[in-house]
């Protein structure tokens, strides 16, 4: 058995707040899997997989190292053609590959003790001609999630059976792609009634226990994960991923949502990325597009200011245990730290940091005692509890200085 050890690098890591304060890159979603589960399938499943992260994470993210293992940058995104020349490597041997914004060579991984690593001993011996898939900026989720999504479901239903779709649905374009597989595939206990199916563009994964009610429309490519739920009407635009235990209503269109999250009622949600945990009121919708079609600005932690995109489209980036209220408005590309709390009217500034708590007429802080009450009140729902480590977790995060807002 393989021991993989999947490290985050610090740049990359505060590029991906406000969502890597609460886990570590690998266990970001995008596609269908989050990239950790990504590699477990690449290697063919034979394999342990810990992390590296910052120390406030390793009790519930642990490092597990041994005297030969297999470290990898946890924001490159896998293929079995990565999987496999890493597991070729020799010991004290490193996957590099010429990166052209910085004119040096990136690791991809290396083979090496644990010792090995903390001296970074390695030779950047074997180098790729080609730049790797990788996440390293928030936008980079729901801009890579097509892609993703349908690699994830390629490899995710090869050689299976789909349940079959009921006959009250409707399915818009080619059902089956050139080699003869569905684009449709529905798991083990999902439901789908009365539906507008199109696979046009891509494939519709519909995971075990998921629900999609009647009258929703959806355009792949699509994703709902385990016991997601759409609900009726709802007007869905690819690449949208939910995942586990997400619930979704009005209209979205390309959206990452990372599990446990609700955005349930009416109103518009585009180009973003939330967390777990989180919940978005009745009516509320977040631009993710300027008035005057201009380049997006989106706030960046580690640079403590807005930093341009190159976007003409972007979302709401929204932490984890965040919550929005009724009928409330959101800015083009507005980004919400983690255990924020927005309600009222009008518009509220475009950063808001973590455990804040108002609207466009000011914010006030959120103690941790309250945030605790909160959490534990709405991960009950789902029969889930917030655990020792969770709450240290939190407590650092609020604990540590306001160099990030």
């Amino acid at each position: 058995m393989k021991n993989i050890v999947l490290y985050d690098e610090k740049e990359v890591r505060d590029n991906l707040l406000p969502l890597t304060y609460t886990r570590p890159v690998s266990h970001i979603r995008v596609g269908i899997n989050t990239i950790s589960e990504k590699w477990q399938r690449a290697f063919g499943g034979d394999v342990n997989i810990s992390y590296i992260t910052p120390e406030y994470l390793s009790n519930k993210f642990p490092t597990k190292a041994t005297r030969d293992n297999l470290f990898i940058a946890s924001h490159i995104l896998p293929t079995r053609q990565l999987a496999d020349l890493i597991a070729e490597l020799n010991m004290g041997e490193a996957l590099c590959y010429n990166d052209a914004a910085s004119g040096k060579k990136s690791v991809i991984a290396f083979r090496c003790s644990k010792d090995d690593y903390r001296k970074r001993n390695i030779t950047p011996s074997v180098v790729v001609d080609f730049c790797p898939d990788q996440i390293r900026f928030v936008y980079d989720i729901f801009l890579k999630n097509g892609e993703q999504l349908l690699a994830d479901f390629l490899a995710i239903t090869e050689g299976r059976k789909s349940q079959p779709l009921s006959c009250t649905n409707t399915v818009v374009g080619n059902p089956v792609f050139d080699n003869g597989s569905p684009k449709i595939f529905i798991e083990e206990g999902a439901s789908v009634e009365g539906a507008f199916l199109n696979v046009t563009n891509g494939p519709i994964y519909i995971g075990k226990d998921a629900e999609v009610m009647e009258g929703s429309c959806i355009r792949a490519p699509f994703a709902a994960c385990e016991n997601a739920h759409v609900n009726m009407g709802t007007k869905i635009y690819g690449a949208t991923t939910l995942g586990p235990y997400c619930k979704v209503g009005g209209e979205l269109n390309n959206v990452v949502m990372t599990g446990f999250s609700n955005k349930a009622h009416d109103g518009f949600l585009g180009n973003a990325v939330v967390g777990e945990w989180c919940n978005i009121g009745a009516g509320t919708s977040a631009s993710n597009l300027k008035n005057d079609y201009t380049e997006i600005k989106l706030w960046n932690y580690p640079s403590t200011r807005f930093l341009r995109t190159g976007l003409q489209f972007c979302g709401l980036i929204m932490g984890d245990h965040t919550k929005v209220g009724v009928n409330c408005m959101l800015n083009t590309a507005t980004v919400l730290g983690v255990g924020v709390n927005i309600h009222g009217a009008g518009f509220p500034r475009a950063f808001v940091p973590s455990f804040s708590e108002g609207s466009a007429a000011g914010f006030t802080d959120v103690s941790l005692a309250k945030f605790f009450q909160i959490a534990e009140r709405v991960m009950a729902r789902r029969g889930k509890t917030l655990t020792d480590d969770d709450r240290n977790i939190f407590t650092h995060i609020y604990n540590q200085a306001d160099s990030y807002k």
